[in-house]
């Protein structure tokens, strides 16, 4: 066995064509090919997966029950292999709650840091938090409401797995009857049994209290003084009926008048539809003014995940969803009378219901219902969305039929009447159809911090735990610094409360952790994104790259890293960095593999393995392997061609003028950008670029791809915040041609995905055998019964469970691997049966198939994208991001084209060699030649030089990026100094620079520019006709007054009906 080498014998996992290969340990390796050619196959799926499974094996037969099955690739023997580390690019979550402090751990440790040597302040009045003496505990209690029930609880598990049968016994031994385990009181005399391997809160009742005149302060302060002595200080007083007051004000944040003093006797409504709430009190936390106590302050009252620091309201997830008024008035020159609230309307004809209501609002105050919505009064416009409020009017409803129901009684508002059908009804297609009509909002509690008020008031250097968490990497690690140091490195800062030296102490090695993890983002190039920014809006590439950083930080050796395009979403301005990272992961002793198609990349690892020399059936062959020069001399390698400059992808003779027609961003201000306005010309092919973080993402995703689906389809997240968007008018509709799967199950494939399967069955059906024997093209799916071979339901294989082994897959022992029955499969059409075109490759069936029109067109197209090798049965899961990306592509270019379709694409160059980034280039044009307009996020400098128009976003990343450093051509773009794009196309890409082009690189930063209203007015918005305040106050108005006031009143009464 070789030490240095790692040594693969007989590959064969998917294409590769049992190839025998040698990988130099402790070296930085790349991966070339075309797309499909094996890269993947060899190195994630053979040399990565045997090292997983190898590790796993390792490890005794019940660990391993823990940790899944692996399946042994398809390889003779490896040798020398290190455990294995794999880096993809699809490993960072989208939930929500996952944001790149909690991907990178930072922000578990900045909880601690918090929780250690944070300075906690009252949440009202901002003040330090000190310690409570007995006797405020009991004054604060008896200031609550006059007959309220109280439990005098002493805390003695918090949050913690076991049993606690001790807990039990010694509250038993010290006379107590009673505990409360995890929200429910029972007797001690009972045999409690609990979960151990669940978590558990238990509290031992010390008393319980009713608040009057006449409660004796002696046994309340006898009491308070047990509970605080029987759980080390801390004290819940647990309200049984606490008053609608009470609970806005905890719930809230605000003020407590009733923990200060102030009693509202008139208040005595019914409290039976409130839940208990929980009063804590402490010997170390409270505020002498506001008589506001904390808990104690732990890592989970910082953790937006857990019912103990996440925003009651929200839930920790920030915003929420709600009903928006420009989604229900979407067309704002539309009248009542004419159908302009869509909830209520058809076809643009009003509902027979809703007429009852519009019919009221006119007669009774005076709504004119044919005036557009732009020409309403701001309090006509209130009365429509949010209804009359308390005021009763005489309503009339005319069925269809013609009778007509009288009565009287209150509006409800579009909002309030959508709002209470959403909360109320168990029909699924009810709650999805209103939720067309909803978008996100900042959850109005906690102003988007996710966290409880008190965990925001706990601070360090003036800055709670969120504050920290919006700010960038670069800035996160000055404030380190400054913690440290107790003075900001920026001038404009001044430190408040600095830490004491005691602080310092316990704080300074969570410093050290925080510090390091910034700094590993730092190298490899994010330093640009906050804390806070959600993992779901990353970039494959960023989320790659974290990942790199966390390894990196591990300081790990002798391990074999197998990566997936790190330069993904990297500016060859950043590509340096990259490289340096990667090289000081070999230098400590690792070896590195990467799968990559990035030139600077290639000509800076130490061995490269080229694999093809053509895709699919076609690849799968070791083409050359060693240094670079290997690589260049070899005449059979595509990736070779293209480093030497034997082939190159040329820049257009003519480029297409730019038309009048344009999609104008006005204000674009979401993240970093900087308040910038942006025309997209249409008709054309558009680039937009800029280093990583300069805020393309944000203005293309964010703010234009949202803004446009909210327009055309009703899309419910919300844009990015700019003033507005025109020319809308110019086109028909938007589509995302994203890299994810089209599929998630091995049923699906690109014959399916295409569309092209279906005249195919419909062929097979017209075949004279299958007409005599009455069969339809439903007998030749597999995915229903008729056809199908049903002992495999059509999958044509059979899983067998082996326990501890990996699950054994074999051919369907009924139809052999062929998915149908036999009667599907005695239908030939040209000695084919239906079961042999799915295991054709596309270029096959499309020899098969040339006189069929209806199929060839969809074949050709499939083609024309490179991707004649692949089978038209081949499963989805099997495809690269690629390869599903080309599928779509080809998927659009078989459509009739409308000639007014804005195709978006991020980063389509993503998984794909030089050879096929051409390919793709020329499916790109033919969408353009057809009139439509492709917007496209892309570093790879070919593609850009292709562009007719280039939007370059910077100068540089994060804060110092967001501006609009010039537009034009590619040849102005080269002549600009400050464009780094133009820099990357003088030198490296041939582009000539011409400053007499077409372009700008002039641009006022906080203003509109003349031409921005050139294609029409902008659309209108409800909130320019109404402000936040009116909105705000409607919506209260009507939340007192409607829907939820009835629900409650309802379940009064089912409960008084069952209890009688």
């Amino acid at each position: 066995m070789s030490e240095n080498e790692i040594i693969v014998r007989g590959a064969s996992e998917h294409n590769l064509k049992n190839i025998d290969v040698r990988i130099p340990r402790d070296k930085l390796v790349v991966v070339t090919g075309v797309s499909g050619s094996g890269k993947s196959s060899l190195a994630f799926d053979t040399i990565y997966a045997e090292g997983q499974r190898r590790y796993v094996e390792s490890l005794s037969a019940y660990a391993r029950q823990f940790l899944g099955r692996m399946e042994k690739p398809e390889v003779d023997h490896i040798e020398g292999l290190s455990p294995s580390i794999s880096i993809d690019q699809k490993g960072v979550s989208r939930n929500p709650r996952s944001t790149v402090g909690t991907v990178t751990e930072i922000y578990d440790y900045l909880r601690l840091l918090f929780a250690r040597a944070g300075r906690p302040h009252c949440r009202n009045c901002g003040k330090p938090v000190q310690r409570q003496t007995v006797q405020q505990i009991v004054d604060s209690i008896l200031r609550l409401d006059e007959g309220s029930r109280l439990l005098i609880l002493a805390p003695v598990i918090k949050h913690k797995k076991g049993e606690h049968t001790a807990i039990f016994d010694d509250a038993r031994r010290t006379g107590f009857v009673r505990v409360r385990v995890d929200g429910e009181v029972v007797e001690l005399s009972e045999d409690i049994s609990l979960n151990k391997n669940q978590w558990h809160n238990i509290e031992i009742v010390v008393d319980r209290v009713i608040v009057r005149k006449t409660t004796e302060r002696e046994r309340l302060t006898q009491s308070v003084e047990t509970a605080l002595k029987a759980s080390d200080g801390t004290l819940t007083v647990s309200v049984l009926n606490p008053s609608e007051r009470l609970v806005e004000e905890l719930t809230s944040g605000a003020r407590s008048t009733v923990a200060a003093g102030t009693i509202n006797k008139q208040r005595q409504r019914s409290k039976s539809g409130l839940q208990p709430q929980d009063l804590s009190y402490s010997e170390q936390f409270s505020c002498p003014d506001c008589d506001i106590s904390m808990s104690e302050l732990e890592p989970r009252n910082f953790s937006f995940n857990t019912p103990f620091g996440a925003c009651t309201e929200c839930s920790g997830i920030g915003f929420r969803l709600e009903i928006d008024p420009d989604l229900v008035l979407p067309n704002k020159n539309v009248s009542l009378s004419d159908g302009a609230v869509a909830p209520w309307s058809r076809d643009g004809k009003n509902s027979q219901w809703a007429w009852g209501p519009l019919r009221a609002l006119n007669e009774h105050f005076e709504v004119p219902l044919n005036k557009p919505i732009t020409e309403l009064e701001p309090d006509h416009l209130k009365l429509v969305l949010y209804g009359s409020g308390r005021k009763r009017v005489q309503l009339r409803h005319e069925t269809s039929s013609g009778a007509v129901f009288s009565w009287k009684g209150k509006i409800e508002g579009v909002i309030p009447n959508l709002e209470r059908r959403h909360a109320n009804t168990e029909s699924e297609n009810v709650r999805n159809d209103i939720e067309r009509y909803m978008s996100q909002r900042t959850c109005n509690a906690c102003n988007g911090d996710r966290l409880k008020p008190d965990a925001l008031a706990v601070t360090l250097l003036g800055m709670n735990i969120m504050e920290v968490t919006r700010q960038s990497v670069e800035i996160a690690l000055q404030w380190v610094e400054a913690c440290r140091n107790g003075a900001w490195d920026l001038e404009d800062r001044v430190v408040e409360e600095p830490l004491t030296t005691r602080e310092l102490s316990i704080a300074d090695q969570i410093f050290k952790e925080i510090e390091s993890r910034l700094g590993f983002l730092s190298r490899v190039g994010l330093n640009y994104l906050t804390l806070d920014r959600s993992a779901g809006t990353l970039s494959g590439g960023e989320g790659q790259r974290i990942r790199l950083a966390t390894q990196i930080g591990s300081g790990l050796m002798g391990v074999l890293y197998v990566c997936d395009e790190p330069s993904v979403g990297l500016h060859p301005h950043d590509g340096d960095r990259l490289i340096a990272t990667l090289k000081s992961l070999r230098d400590v002793g690792n070896t590195v593999l990467i799968v990559e198609h990035d030139e600077a990349v290639m000509r800076a690892a130490d061995h490269i393995v080229d694999l093809g020399p053509g895709a699919g059936e076609h690849g799968g062959h070791v083409v050359a392997q060693g240094e670079i020069d290997a690589i260049i001399d070899a005449t059979d390698s595509i990736t070779g061609d293209y480093l030497s400059g034997r082939k190159e992808i040329a820049s257009p003779k003519n480029r297409r003028e730019i038309g009048q027609n344009s999609i104008s961003i006005i204000g674009a201000r979401a993240n970093n950008l900087k308040n910038v306005d942006i025309d997209i010309p249409l008709g054309v092919f558009v680039c937009v670029t800029g280093v990583s973080g300069s805020g393309k993402s944000t203005l293309v995703n964010e703010i234009i791809l949202k803004s446009l689906s909210q327009h055309f389809y009703r899309a419910k997240d919300r844009p990015g915040p700019h003033d507005e968007i025109t020319g809308l008018d110019h086109i028909d509709k938007v589509i995302n041609i994203d890299q994810s799967p089209i599929g998630r199950t091995p049923r699906s494939n690109p014959a399916t995905y295409t569309g092209v399967f279906t005249p195919i069955r419909e062929l097979y059906a017209t075949v004279p055998e299958a007409r005599a024997r009455g069969y339809t093209p439903g007998r030749f799916s597999f995915n229903v019964r008729g056809g199908r071979c049903e002992s495999c339901s059509g999958a044509g294989y059979t899983q067998i469970e082996m326990q501890f082994l990996p699950d054994v897959t074999v051919p369907c022992e009924v139809c052999d691997g062929a998915r149908y029955n036999r009667e599907a499969l005695e239908i030939l059409f040209k000695e084919a049966s239906i079961s042999d075109v799915l295991n054709m490759t596309v270029t096959e069936a499309h020899a098969l198939f040339e006189n069929i029109p209806k199929i060839a067109s969809k074949l050709v197209t499939l083609m024309d994208v490179g991707l004649g090798y692949i089978r038209l049965g081949q499963p989805a899961t099997t495809l690269s991001g690629g390869e599903a990306q080309r599928i779509k592509l080809a998927s659009e270019l078989s459509k009739r084209s409308t000639g007014q379709t804005l195709y978006i694409l991020d980063e389509p160059t993503t998984g794909l060699s030089f050879d096929d980034a051409a390919k793709l280039l020329t499916v790109l044009h033919r969408l353009v030649d057809n009139g439509n307009t492709v917007l496209l996020i892309e570093h790879h400098l070919d593609l850009i030089k292709n562009a007719d128009w280039i939007i370059d976003l910077g100068p540089f990343a994060g804060d110092d990026g967001g501006e609009l450093v010039a537009v034009g051509t590619p040849e102005f773009i080269a002549s600009v100094d400050d464009s780094f794009t133009g820099n990357y196309l003088r030198d490296f890409s041939g582009i000539i620079p011409d400053e007499g082009a077409h372009g700008s690189d002039e641009f006022q930063q906080n203003g509109r520019h003349d031409t921005a209203l050139k294609n029409g007015a902008a659309e209108i918005k409800i909130a320019d006709i109404l402000n936040d305040q009116d909105m705000a106050a409607a919506r209260s108005k009507a939340s007192r007054n409607g829907a939820s006031r009835g629900r409650r009143r309802r379940r009064r009464r089912r409960a008084v009906s069952r209890s009688s």
